[in-house]
């Protein structure tokens, strides 16, 4: 918990130090109190005192509380800033650091973890610096200066005092050895809880095509129960420190009042040395009873403590896990080419393997992909097609080999220097809340896209058509993932997306999945024509797709059978001609 403090700002410790100096003004003007009390005390029991002095000490007694008031305002203030600053800083950190994780540390963490980690472990740091930062200053400092106040008074009401404040200490010692373990679990079962909510919300029509609301009911129950059986033991276990702590302040009020009592009994009054000794005891007691209630109630805050402090280190421990992992993937110090090469890709003995995977899932990849051409790869399902090219713009880096952009292997290339080269269209197109015009201009280009490029990329996309028809046209509402339109519009809006980069490479991961076949033709075409200089690599499933290719690269289980165009390869590569029968007759390939 301590290390997470070294995201405080300058003016977040400035704040702290203020917090100090205030809590220290109001432990003093709380201590201050009995003395008051105790001068009243005597007053009232000495005859003939004065009212005016009575008054007086009672002004100051008024003067001390609203004192100590405004002090505990103006401690709250500066903790809760510091708090709300620190959870800000934590939260943009772990925004910061997770966009710049690779798809292996993401699938480490888990999506529903890393939204748990800048959610939930971030209110509960904040939480815990909120009250905890107080209470770690303000009850030693009272507990101490407390008992330098009444240790001198009498060893009886002493000793009376240290042993209360032991209990005390045993029954906070229990209940932490009791609820500690479970704090580090039920951060993993909110986690879990997270991933069970998350995955029945994105599935829900897969859910009820298949009448699975019971299994899924099932699912979240078992999964709900463990974390509120979890958090009710520990609410359960911690439930004990209240009526602990009641019974311990009674019983030490008892005890001042009872040693009291007998300590004043066994003053005889002979004359007025021992009525004023009786007097100054009376007083002692009142006093020593408040201060007795001061060291208990110091000890008692701890126990807030104790109670947030171990989830709240828990919860830090997870985000320095998320802060602390260092990216597989650096960038390089290229932020241009430096020669006159264009889309040029190149893949050389690539091969690359999952990480805890036991083979890989490609191997000796080789192939150049030159301004301007058409290349296409086709294979069976597994054969590494859409891992082939998730390389390219480096949501994972290669195993061996290397791949080269324009002359540079990518590695050597600023990732958002590398990514401005690239229109990337991902197997499954996800489009963001806003608009069709926020969506199709996205990205660092989006503010240099001229209306006549949005209005291009949207035609050559063969987006024009449904978009003129929707309410609002090019400003038509998109919601999240794009719910409100058909998969095939979704593809083509993320195809529009990708255009309106211009970019040098443009990669289609199965992306012409959800089109029919007429769009499929007219799309393509239009791509050939408007984008002649821009090189294309196209993942497909369908020959229809793929067959004007300039290559077409054939995989199995990860390797290249076979490269060449559609002719060539149905003449010299079983694998293509396989799946090209398994499309299309005879006669229809032998028509083409």
């Amino acid at each position: 918990m301590l290390k997470i403090l070294k995201y405080l700002k300058r003016k977040e410790w400035v704040m702290i130090l203020f917090s100090f100096i205030f809590i220290v003004l109001q432990v003093y003007l709380d201590l201050e109190l009995p003395e008051y009390m105790s001068k009243i005390t005597q007053l009232i029991q000495i005859p003939g005192s004065e009212m005016q002095d009575i008054y007086k000490n009672g002004g100051y007694m008024v003067i001390c509380a609203l004192g100590s008031l405004a002090a505990s305002f103006i401690t709250v203030y500066f903790v809760s800033k510091v708090a709300a600053g620190l959870s800000r800083t934590l939260r943009s950190e772990v925004f910061t650091k997770v966009e710049g994780f690779s798809m292996e540390e993401i699938n480490h963490f888990s999506t529903a973890s890393l939204i748990t980690r800048s959610s939930n472990d971030v209110t509960q740091i904040q939480m815990a610096m909120a009250l905890g930062l107080q209470v770690l200053i303000k009850a030693p400092i009272t507990a101490i200066w407390a008992i330098t106040k009444i240790v001198d008074k009498s060893w009886e009401w002493t000793l009376s005092t240290a042993g209360a404040v032991a209990l005390l200490l045993v029954i906070i010692s229990i209940v932490v050895l009791f609820a500690l373990p479970k704090f580090k679990i039920i951060q993993d079962l909110t986690d879990n809880l997270n991933r069970v909510t998350r995955e029945n919300l994105t599935g829900l029509r897969v859910i009820r095509a298949y009448n699975a609301e019971d299994f899924e009911e099932a699912k979240f129950e078992e999964a709900n129960t463990k974390l509120t059986s979890t958090n009710l033991f520990i609410t359960r276990t911690m439930s004990v420190i209240a009526p602990g702590m009641t019974l311990i302040m009674s019983g030490l009020s008892l005890s001042v009042y009872w040693i009291g009592a007998y300590l004043i009994n066994n003053v005889q009054l002979v004359n007025e040395s021992s009525a004023l000794e009786r007097i100054t005891l009376f007083s002692d007691m009142v006093v020593f009873s408040s201060y007795a209630v001061q060291v208990v109630i110091s000890f008692m805050m701890l126990t807030v403590v104790f109670i947030i402090l171990p989830r709240a280190s828990v919860s830090a421990g997870r985000i320095r896990e998320v802060l602390n992992t260092k990216a597989t993937i650096s960038d390089g110090t290229l932020t241009q080419s430096t020669n006159n090469q264009k889309g040029i890709v190149e893949f050389k003995n690539v091969s690359f393997q999952y990480p805890d995977a036991t083979e890989a899932i490609l191997e000796n990849i080789s192939f150049t992909a030159n301004t301007g051409e058409t290349v296409a790869f086709i294979g069976s399902t597994g054969s590494g097609k859409s891992t082939l090219v998730n390389l390219i713009p480096r949501f994972f880096d290669v195993s061996s080999g290397e791949i080269v952009v324009n002359g540079h292997n990518i590695k050597e290339y600023t990732q958002k220097m590398l990514h401005s080269l690239i229109g990337f269209v991902p197997q499954k197109a996800f489009l963001f809340s806003g608009t069709v015009r926020s969506n199709v201009s996205y990205g660092d280009a989006g503010h240099e896209i001229t209306d006549a490029d949005f209005k291009k990329a949207i035609e050559i996309a063969q987006s024009k058509d449904f978009v003129e028809k929707m309410e609002d046209e090019y400003d038509a509402s998109i919601s999240q993932s794009g719910s409100n339109v058909s998969g095939g519009q979704r593809q083509r809006l993320a195809i529009s997306r990708a255009i309106s980069r211009k970019p040098e490479i443009l990669v289609f991961d199965d992306s012409f999945s959800a089109l029919d076949y007429k769009t499929d033709r007219v799309l393509r075409a239009a791509l050939n024509t408007e984008l002649a200089d821009t090189t294309k690599l196209i993942v497909a499933q369908r020959i229809g797709t793929i067959r004007d290719a300039d290559k077409i690269i054939v995989l199995d289980e990860g390797k290249i059978v076979g490269i060449g165009t559609h002719q060539e390869l149905m003449q010299t590569c079983e694998v293509y001609q396989d799946i090209a029968y398994s499309q299309l007759s005879k006669e229809e390939l032998a028509g083409e």
